[in-house]
């Protein structure tokens, strides 16, 4: 048995059919929120997937039908981790948040999310940072940022270039607005929409193991180069973060997710 298959984990499932790595946010408690330990685990297993020349494809899903309903916020508003997450943003490398997502970019096969449910904040950003995405068409989508007074700071700048056109990623980003699937793929978001997503995610898969190994990592690879962006993109990302976070319409944007009327304070930055 693969030795991948029978690591264990406390916020994925990991498992590996005929050299198909399949692995599973399981959190359905949260709708599969991303947790600091999510961050790290998938972070993990991204690297043991770099390693491990057998494995010909990544599925990466929800489980209970919820792709990641975004951040934990919990998670990330908890004291014990104010420090942990300030480090994350000033520190002058990618962040774990921007590394959880583009570590899927640079591993050596094909990387496919199966979208449900809701696939928000940065759910969205991590099937971004995936090759394909295969959502049910009911599924949720958004850049959800806008609506807690941030900006998206989990690699956007970097997995949506040429992925999704720049009008339509200013607006989502902008708006926080909510989409479904069939929608999302109107606009470039999704590449395929099915009832079954994940029987349709593991033909593709199968598809992909039947090429050489060799051949599929270099058209990954080659295919990336189209589309790189300088570090100073992730850089800016962070910048922008730690504005808002201390910014006087943080609190606001907060006020007003639970009370509409909120009156947004005067823009404070140019």
């Amino acid at each position: 048995m693969n030795a991948i298959a029978t690591y264990q984990y406390e916020t994925l499932q990991v498992s590996v059919t005929d050299n198909i790595l399949t692995v599973t946010l399981n959190r359905p408690h949260k709708k599969n929120a991303m947790s600091f330990q999510v961050i790290d685990e998938l972070i993990a297993v991204a690297g043991r997937v770099s390693k491990d020349k057998t494995i010909r494809a990544v599925i990466l899903k929800g489980a209970e039908g919820t792709f990641c309903a975004g951040i934990d916020l919990g998670d990330l508003n908890h004291p014990k981790n104010q420090a942990f997450a300030i480090w994350e943003l000033i520190k002058p490398w990618q962040s774990s948040f921007q590394r959880v997502c583009l570590i899927w970019r640079d591993v050596p096969v094909p990387v496919i999310a199966v979208l449900e449910g809701y696939c928000i904040g940065a759910g969205l950003q991590l099937a971004l940072a995936c090759d394909v995405r295969i959502s049910h068409p009911d599924c949720q989508l958004s850049i959800m940022e806008a609506k807690w007074g941030l900006v998206p700071d989990m690699g956007l700048t970097q997995s949506a270039y040429g992925v999704v056109r720049e009008d339509v990623l200013k607006e989502l980003a902008m708006t926080a607005r909510i989409i479904n699937a069939t929608d999302g793929k109107e606009l470039g978001l999704i590449s395929h929409c099915s009832e079954t997503p994940l029987e349709q995610a593991q033909q593709l898969a199968a598809e992909f193991a039947e090429r050489s190994p060799d051949a599929v990592l270099a058209s990954k690879r080659v295919i990336n180069a189209m589309y790189e962006q300088p570090a100073t993109t992730l850089y800016k990302e962070k910048i922008w973060q730690i504005k808002m976070m201390l910014g006087r319409n943080r609190k606001l944007a907060l006020r007003k997710a639970k009370q509409a009327s909120t009156i947004f304070a005067k823009r404070q930055f140019r």
